[in-house]
């Protein structure tokens, strides 16, 4: 029997990346050991916490859902790809879309899993940069353009020019190896917790990319505009 570790189940609209105003289920797991620097949920990092059923969560689903007339839910964490979850993510993703929903997860760019990914609609993958105190291995977005060509997003937090130059180098390399970058490349200017709403910081970041020919997407975090940076679960 599966050990489904859940950190909460709540209806948002998405507020970041491509897909940025879309209604969804958010399925948050709980447990992580990236352990990013600037991570804005924190709380999630435990894996002490007790499990649920999968009965439970699809019952809450349905209840956020509007009983399926929010046809998309977002699995994330935590870190749903760590090894402790992918059995449970795995037997929940594929009881989620018999059910119909259609599903993105949020892959914090530590590992690239097949069994979990194939299972999907849509893969929001992390590049992590210096901010952070993670490190991405590229061969990882390279297998993803390799197998999940037009299915996935990448995704890197900006804190300052420093994160902006290590993201820019990256997009070179992959360029490189890859001949084109045809997928969605996504710039999250940093706003962290207790933070005020770090203008300068957009504006700054959206000139460095226009500089170089606007090679990426930047995206802010839109429900953090609205709610804080602080507020959970929106």
């Amino acid at each position: 029997m599966q050990q489904y570790l859940i950190n909460d189940i709540y209806r948002a609209t998405e507020g970041e990346g491509v897909f940025v105003g879309r209604s969804q289920v958010f399925v948050r797991f709980q447990g992580c050991a990236v352990g990013c620097i600037n991570c804005d949920s924190m709380d999630t990092w435990s894996f002490e916490i007790e499990p649920t059923s999968i009965e439970s969560i699809f019952e809450k689903v349905l209840e956020e859902s509007y009983q399926g007339k929010i046809d998309w839910i977002s699995i994330t964490g935590g870190d749903p790809l760590h090894p402790k979850h992918v059995p449970s993510v795995v037997a929940l993703s594929k009881f989620l879309k018999e059910k119909g929903f259609k599903l993105n997860i949020e892959a914090a760019g530590t590992r690239v899993v097949d069994e979990v990914f194939e299972n999907l609609d849509y893969i929001s993958f992390d590049l992590k940069t210096p901010s952070t105190g993670v490190q991405t291995r590229l061969a990882l977005i390279e297998k993803l353009a390799q197998n999940y060509d037009g299915k996935f997003q990448l995704k890197a937090v900006i804190a300052d020019r420093k994160d902006f130059d290590y993201t820019l180098g990256a997009y070179r390399k992959l360029e490189e190896s890859l001949g084109t970058i045809e997928f969605p490349w996504v710039l999250t200017p940093c706003f962290e917790p207790s933070e005020e709403f770090p203008m300068q910081r957009f504006i700054d970041i959206q000139e460095w990319n226009q500089l170089e020919g606007g090679p990426f997407r930047v995206i802010g975090q839109q429900h953090k505009w609205i709610y804080g940076a602080d507020k959970k679960s929106v």
